[in-house]
């Protein structure tokens, strides 16, 4: 038997002014992404923000649906229309944030799910640099430097063949 460890670092900030301006800027267009969404199910408003190359900073929110598979996250909706509308522009960061009954901010940062940290990867592994992920909520800050240490068993175009 051989066992493999896995590990990877995560800064953490207490508050906003800790970070550069422009993890604020993004900070605080995720948030006002997330009062936007359509969350009337689970009342749990999700938004994030991503910076492209081209300086451009595309916003999305979770949309839900009755029919629960149908909905889409914050983070897919961002990417998806990042990629459809700027093709060859690479994704830089993205932060994501959470509220509550769309007034309270989540305590602890929320990362991605699943679906999201795959399509977060699926961007970085097609624009061969990483994307930074900056996670916030109301106790502190996580920043991320790297997407697939968020996924370190992740699945990728080489299975394919």
């Amino acid at each position: 038997m051989k066992e493999k460890t896995i590990q990877f670092k995560i800064q953490e900030f207490s508050s906003k002014d800790e970070l550069n301006s422009l993890y604020q800027n993004l900070l605080n267009q995720a948030a006002d992404a997330a009062h936007k969404a359509y969350a009337p199910y689970s009342s749990f408003f999700v938004g994030a923000a991503i910076l492209l190359e081209n300086n451009e900073i595309i916003t999305g929110n979770n949309q839900e649906n009755a029919a629960y598979p149908s909905g889409l996250c914050a983070e897919r909706v961002a990417l998806f229309y990042a990629n459809a509308h700027y093709p060859q522009s690479k994704v830089k960061a993205i932060a994501i944030t959470a509220f509550i009954n769309n007034e309270i901010q989540v305590s602890e940062p929320i990362p991605p799910c699943g679906s999201c940290r795959q399509v977060i990867l699926e961007s970085q592994l097609r624009q061969n640099e990483p994307v930074t992920l900056i996670l916030a909520g109301k106790n502190k800050i996580q920043v991320i430097e790297d997407a697939s240490l968020l996924l370190p068993l992740h699945f990728d175009k080489e299975m394919l063949l």
